[in-house]
């Protein structure tokens, strides 16, 4: 929510593998292949593309003040969506406690998108309203989703206010300029409903969503949040901020109100529970898969690449799970490009963090990466290698995606290994460089693959 990995076999050994699988090697190259990025989007994740599509969260925590972010990120559309990316999810948008500075997770206003002259300044950390405009729309014309920040759980900036439930002066009194959602003592915990719900954040005033004038506000009237962020500003879809706050119905009622894509920020690593608060939405919204990003940070940063046979809200229910291997709250794994090859080549929804894509990767490493998921990598997962140095996952593929063979190295050589793959008969190849062999795949399915040293090699057949 706030900031918050050459050891090759004997000559004469090796000699007989190359010519037993029919292999052609030449020099092996660093560097990814030539290839055309440019794919049609379409509107939804699951179908843009064989592998589906890739989101682009378009900012970062402390992103510039004094410029237009929206006009910063309304720049960069046109190359996001040749290199693949099909939605893009903005920060919280509306002014907030901190005014020009808030980076939106303090909501004050939440029908204010830099228009009113309130919390010290008119236009939003990341600018004004014509700015936003022109940024979805620009999206939609490349047809780019965009996703709204929605935070739900506490508000900030209220006046004081005599409070007889705490029988105290509580900062609950909220009286916008834009006139919408007034909020008062008892729209916040305690009140008399109850004293609180599933949880609260830093002291500000806890929404209850159980009361009428917050459900109406927020999704349930024809005046809500949900309509006017649907219908007026026109975003495709939604990511809810610390969905440990609140009860899971809050989303269901919201998304059920106006549909789109929705992501629950469920900070948990455990992936039965994130199973069990996408269940609890009644299936209407995915979840970040912090399972999957803790099992990464063990897998390549602990080295012991067995933790990728952790569980995972991806293992578990794919088309629900969104993964990522770093964001605006928590930076912790240090080898991302082993962390992305791996969301790329796997069920869910690959996020990819703005300052990894734009300042810290190198993006054309990056930019094949979405290639490949957007192209080659589908279907179920099966597991065919697993050590503590040594993994390897075959993408069984579906429909127009082959699937890819994925192999990572964590030691100080070049690996390979024999594997079981679905192409009999076939020629395959590696695609992002590593390995300039192309292999006869035997008629049982059995090929060899290599691997560079602290590093990873992904396979598919010819082709592409």
């Amino acid at each position: 929510m706030k900031k918050q990995f050459y050891r090759l076999s004997q000559a004469l050994l090796f000699m007989v593998l190359l010519t037993f699988s029919q292999c052609k090697k030449t020099d092996v190259k660093a560097t990814a292949p030539a290839v055309n990025l440019k794919i049609n989007n379409t509107s939804s994740f699951a179908a843009s593309g064989p592998g589906g599509g890739v989101l682009m969260q378009a900012f970062y925590w402390n992103t510039p003040t004094g410029t237009s972010w929206w006009s910063t990120v309304n720049g960069k559309i046109a190359a996001w969506d040749a290199a693949g990316i099909s939605a893009i999810w903005l920060p919280p948008a509306t002014k907030g406690q901190s005014g020009g500075s808030s980076m939106g997770y303090d909501p004050f206003d939440y029908f204010d998108f830099g228009t009113y002259n309130q919390m010290g300044s008119v236009t939003t950390r990341f600018g004004n309203l014509t700015d936003l405009n022109t940024l979805i729309a620009n999206a939609h014309t490349h047809n780019i989703q965009v996703y709204a920040d929605m935070v739900l759980n506490h508000c900030s900036g209220g006046a004081l206010e005599a409070n007889p439930y705490t029988g105290t002066n509580t900062y609950t009194s909220f009286t916008p300029l834009s006139g919408k959602f007034l909020r008062s003592y008892s729209d916040f915990h305690p009140n008399n409903i109850h004293a609180s719900d599933e949880g609260s954040f830093g002291g500000f005033p806890d929404l209850c969503h159980a009361q009428a004038n917050v459900s109406n506000w927020v999704y349930n009237a024809s005046y809500s949040m949900s309509r006017y962020y649907k219908n007026t500003m026109h975003y495709d879809g939604w990511r809810f901020d610390y969905v440990l706050g609140y009860g899971a119905w809050v989303v269901q009622n919201y998304v059920n109100s106006v549909g789109g894509f929705a992501v629950g920020e469920d900070w948990d690593g455990n992936a039965a529970n994130l199973q069990n608060w996408v269940n609890a939405t009644g299936g209407t919204s995915s979840a970040f898969d912090f399972a999957c990003f803790y099992a990464m940070h063990s897998a390549f940063d602990s080295h012991d690449l067995t933790h990728l046979n952790d569980d995972m809200l991806l293992k578990r229910n794919g088309a629900k799970s969104v993964t990522f291997v770093s964001n605006h709250d928590t930076d912790i794994i240090g080898d991302k490009y082993s962390a992305y090859a791996y969301i790329m080549t796997h069920e869910g929804y690959p996020c990819v963090f703005y300052n990894d894509y734009e300042t810290w990767l190198t993006k054309s490493r990056m930019n094949n990466l979405i290639w490949i998921h957007r192209t080659l990598a589908g279907g179920t997962t099966t597991n065919l290698y697993s050590a503590t140095d040594q993994y390897i996952d075959r993408r069984n593929g579906y429909g127009a995606a082959p699937g890819v063979i994925v192999y990572f190295n964590g030691t100080d050589y070049w690996q390979q290994q024999w594997v079981t793959s679905n192409w009999a008969n076939q020629q395959i190849k590696e695609y992002t460089g590593a390995s300039s062999w192309i292999q006869t795949v035997a008629a049982d399915g059995r090929v060899l693959i290599q691997a560079p040293p602290h590093a990873y090699s992904i396979w598919s057949v010819t082709g592409y």
